[in-house]
């Protein structure tokens, strides 16, 4: 996963953390139902890009085997 790729998943978690907090000391329950869910995509994204560059990584593992 690039740098960027995971600062962006993490910048959405933690904006979905500050939406989630503030909807419960306003008391704005679709607020905090919004930040919530931004947390979890931005937890779904991030795991997303670590199975994908495990993927890439078991097939240059492959790769490199046949090639010697």
């Amino acid at each position: 996963m690039s740098v960027f790729d995971k600062a962006k998943d993490k910048a959405e978690q933690a904006i979905g953390a500050a939406k989630e907090k503030l909807g419960e000391k306003t008391d704005n329950q679709d607020l905090a139902n919004s930040g919530r869910a931004d947390q979890t995509e931005g937890q779904v994204k991030e795991t997303g890009h670590d199975l994908r560059d495990r993927a890439e990584g078991g097939v240059q593992d492959l790769k490199d085997k046949f090639n010697k």
